[in-house]
């Protein structure tokens, strides 16, 4: 069997208060989770959702989808990972007993689970502005 995770983050203001989002969907099976941070910027919140998705897994076969080209490009080795080296020593940590594939979409675009943790990841974000 195989999971597929949507994800997404938010920033107010970069660096600035901040959310994330993540969706996993196994069989008929959906668990929706969301949270908030305060100072961050919104390549964390992208990383953070992946992090916090992987706490959930216990399939070893996982599809994410993202509309993050800096999470994809840095986790399939394109980019060069010069920030946030804290978060992807515990993305490496987390990912490594998984097969990962990530698939990229197209923002805003209509898709219903990525606009969905895109609701989701901005409500977290303002909610710290209250």
């Amino acid at each position: 069997m195989s999971l597929v995770i949507y994800t997404d983050g938010s920033c107010l203001k970069n660096p600035g208060p901040g959310g994330f989002a993540f969706i996993i969907i196994f069989e008929n099976y959906e668990l929706h989770f969301a949270d908030s941070v305060n100072h961050t910027t919104n390549n964390r919140m992208e990383l953070t959702a992946v992090i916090e998705a992987l706490k959930y897994c216990t399939e070893t076969k996982i599809t994410f989808f993202t509309d993050s080209k800096y999470l994809i490009n840095c986790a399939l080795g394109r980019w060069k990972k010069n920030k946030n080296i804290d978060l992807w020593n515990t993305y490496t940590f987390l990912s490594k007993n998984f097969d990962i594939s990530f698939n990229w979409i197209k923002g805003h675009s209509g898709n219903y689970y990525n606009e969905l943790v895109d609701k989701m990841a901005n409500t977290q974000a303002k909610s710290l502005l209250l």
